[in-house]
């Protein structure tokens, strides 16, 4: 998911004027803003942006493990035993595989999907 670095947005709004689903606002503070629920990922605004302001979402790895560490400490104030602490550690991890799990599999979809693609197979699409 694409995504505006607001110290370097200028709020010139060219991302907002070449955006082909509206997806894309300047906020009160003149900087840009991707809805994420309405981007199509088509990363126009990434190739348009003469302030290279929006930026690729595996920059926020770090900060997204680190968010999911915080998290999960902060909830382990709810479980008073090292044994209760130790089991919910054990759920996140499942958790967290599960969702593992859930990335590869898309993958593997997306893959044979773009295969598909490759080789002239139309693809259905809902709508």
């Amino acid at each position: 998911m694409p995504w505006i670095n607001e110290d370097m947005c200028v709020g010139c709004g060219v991302c907002v004027d070449d955006c082909p689903v509206d997806a894309i606002e300047l906020k009160d503070d003149q900087k840009a803003f991707i809805n994420e629920d309405e981007c199509i990922r088509c990363g126009r605004c990434h190739d348009i942006c003469p302030q290279e302001a929006v930026r690729h979402d595996s920059e926020r790895i770090p900060q997204e493990v680190e968010a999911n560490i915080e998290k999960t400490k902060s909830l382990l104030k709810h479980f008073e035993t090292p044994q209760e602490q130790q089991a919910f550690l054990e759920r996140m991890v499942r958790y967290f595989k599960k969702q593992q799990k859930v990335a590869g599999l898309t993958m593997e979809k997306l893959t044979a999907l773009k295969t598909d693609l490759d080789n002239g197979t139309k693809t259905d699409v809902p709508g």
